[in-house]
């Protein structure tokens, strides 16, 4: 399973939006450089607010475009960047990848799933019914979280709109996402 970066978006600032760039870096150990959630414990209010010391395994927030896709075939004027993520992705199944795997974000840089990103309210001051629209339920019942996937930057390293991303999946048995 191999994909595309389609885009990649960072803000210095705790805006829900993130501006879209040619580049950003992912630093070893801390996140994307610049950007207001990187850091070696959390940095996202709600959690710093109830323990300042968690570890941070939220450093950076991935997107299948084809959540974007379809987004706006429900009618939602969505683009990469405005559900704060930092790297919009194609071609890869994050939400059925399991927790641990690594994937390669161009020539260097090494991302680790640690976990579903848990939709957030901000959704709904983009456009009323977003955040509905990123949950689903399963054949049986069980939640579906739609809004991406979260991980720690393993391997430092430039990434660009454009680069590949290759997938390495952790040893068996796979553990599912859960949200972080």
């Amino acid at each position: 399973m191999n994909g595309r970066i389609v885009a990649v978006s960072r803000s210095s600032t705790h805006t829900f939006v993130k501006g879209t760039e040619p580049e950003i870096e992912l630093i070893e150990g801390l996140g994307v450089a610049g950007d207001a959630h990187a850091g070696v414990t959390v940095k996202h209010r709600s959690r710093v607010a109830r323990d300042p010391s968690q570890p941070n395994l939220r450093q950076v927030h991935l997107i299948h475009a084809e959540l974007h896709d379809e987004l706006r075939g429900a009618g939602f004027d969505v683009s990469a960047g405005q559900m704060g993520e930092n790297v919009t992705t194609r071609g890869i199944d994050l939400l059925g990848l399991p927790t641990g795997t690594r994937l390669r974000l161009g020539d260097a840089a090494i991302v680790e799933i640690t976990g579903l990103r848990n939709p957030c309210a901000q959704l709904e001051q983009i456009q009323e019914g977003l955040m509905a629209a990123v949950l689903d339920r399963d054949a049986q019942g069980n939640l579906i979280r739609k809004a991406g996937v979260m991980g720690v930057v393993v391997a430092g390293g430039r990434v660009r709109t454009g680069d590949p991303i290759a997938v390495e999946l952790p040893p068996s048995p796979h553990q599912p996402l859960q949200p972080v």
